[in-house]
């Protein structure tokens, strides 16, 4: 089918130029004017996704050509598009920056070609006047299948810094859609993993986004942004459907979902604060396997929800909260519970240090014989993993990719059954699996691989 969504890829010649920021205001500033904005992250990345739905009042959604392949790019694009009047992608890292040592793989120039969209390349002109001309159109030139549609100049100093811009990009040929001058008041506080998530702070994230919004809107030309996003051609996919991905990776006889009348096992999936991390495909995908799908928040409630069948704790910060965690005691004996009765759980990274004897020093849950503590190295990158062990998401021999992001270590960094095995870039044994539990550093996304939600909600229907 043709997809006619309008659609704009924000680009950077590299990290810190201002994409989140333009992204992000330029989300709210069409979604103020009364346009049913889809917003989009190019990359693996959880937190900017988290300020484009606070933007939009829609999930922020991935697409991430490494961990679903090239080819689910397209269809996940429809799946969030569909029924909206502008689309929005931020992108991630510089423009043809990707996966390592593989080409323009999973770079936001291959989504941006993938998507048909014309690409709008965010500059930060703090340091330069005429050289940005030579910049932008190497950049405009290096891969003629990208098509740059205009410049917006970030950090601008003066009227003055701002004239000499727009001599040397009209010399090039280049527009200029907008202009944004330096406004610290916005900037959005980072620590080590980066922004600090909406959930932390939603408060002075509205006002954050607000105030991006008064930014964009009064330094980018809109309607020009507006016309561009119009310039994308129709896309010929099927847009995404988790029903249909179910049936077709396990076949249609077997993908219907139990009936609603003999109840739908509760998988339980936590939220809150200090799990923030999750892809909107996979409450999705739990949903269309047959599970209802309820969040609750291992900061603030004491027990697990009523009838949980299934427990999924994803990613997050919990050594930031690590002393709030280990003070609910009664949530720590609860999960601690589920998980000896053999019911099923899946944890992520933050779900991995949750379950653990102990987080720097503080008790955790103890369903995991191992102790985890911050560290100085920052562990950064996708990887390709095979299940080594059977368990209740995945079966050995199961192959996905993933990526890490954490700046903690876990001692030992796997169990005598281990989650997976890493076949690139390098050759380890990572996490655990005991019982119902499947536990492991590495960030999934299921789209790539729909068993894994089907897996999960049959053994929490088993589990009910």
């Amino acid at each position: 089918m043709s997809v006619n969504v309008p659609r704009l890829v924000i680009a950077a010649p590299s990290s810190g130029s201002g994409k989140t920021t333009v992204a992000t205001g330029l989300m709210a500033a069409f979604a103020e004017r009364g346009l049913a904005v889809s917003p989009h992250k190019a990359g693996p990345d959880y937190i900017d996704p988290g300020y484009h739905a606070l933007a939009t009042g829609r999930p922020g959604r991935n697409l991430d050509a490494f961990m679903c392949g090239p080819e689910l790019v397209a269809p996940l694009f429809a799946h969030g598009s569909a029924g909206c009047d502008l689309a929005v992608v931020e992108g991630v890292m510089g423009l043809y920056d990707g996966a390592a040592g593989r080409g323009e793989l999973a770079s936001t120039a291959q989504v941006a070609k993938l998507l048909r969209a014309p690409v709008v390349l965010v500059v930060d002109a703090s340091s330069q006047s005429r050289s940005v001309a030579a910049l932008v159109h190497g950049f405009a030139s290096f891969d003629p299948l990208v098509r740059l549609g205009g410049v917006i100049l970030n950090k601008v100093g003066s009227d003055r810094h701002e004239v000499m811009l727009r001599e040397a990009l009209e010399e090039a040929g280049m527009p200029v859609l907008g202009v944004l001058r330096r406004a610290p008041q916005v900037a959005t506080p980072s620590r080590h993993l980066g922004l600090v998530p909406v959930a932390e702070r939603r408060t002075d994230a509205l006002a954050a986004v607000a105030a991006l919004a008064e930014q964009v809107r009064a330094g980018c030309d809109l309607e020009a942004l507006m016309a561009l996003a119009r310039t994308a051609p129709p896309l010929e996919c099927e847009p995404w459907s988790p029903a249909a991905a179910l049936a077709e990776e396990t076949g249609a006889a077997d993908a219907a979902a139990p009936d609603p009348l003999d109840g739908r096992p509760v998988v339980a999936v936590a939220g809150g604060a200090a799990f923030t991390f999750s892809y909107a495909e996979h409450t999705e995908l739990l949903t269309a396997a047959g599970a209802r799908v309820v969040t609750f928040d291992p900061l603030r409630d004491e027990a697990l929800p009523d009838g949980t069948a299934g427990l999924v704790i994803g990613g997050g910060f919990p050594e930031v909260y690590a002393p709030e965690l280990s003070a609910n005691e009664p949530l720590r004996k609860a999960v601690a519970a589920f998980a000896g009765a053999g019911g099923p759980v899946a944890a992520e990274c933050a779900g991995l240090l949750y379950l653990a004897r102990t987080l720097d020093g503080m008790p955790m849950c103890g369903v995991l014989d191992a102790d985890a503590r911050m560290s100085e190295r920052l562990t950064l990158g996708y990887r390709e993993a095979v299940a080594v062990s059977d368990s209740a998401l995945a079966a050995t021999g199961t192959r996905l990719r993933g990526h890490e992001f954490h700046r903690t270590v876990i001692e030992p960094g796997a169990g005598s059954a281990p989650a997976w095995g890493f076949t690139h870039p390098e050759r380890r044994v990572e996490g655990f699996v005991l019982d119902g539990v499947h536990a492991s550093y590495l960030h999934t996304h299921w789209a790539a691989r729909p068993s894994v939600a089907r897996r999960f909600a049959e053994a929490a229907a088993r589990r009910r």
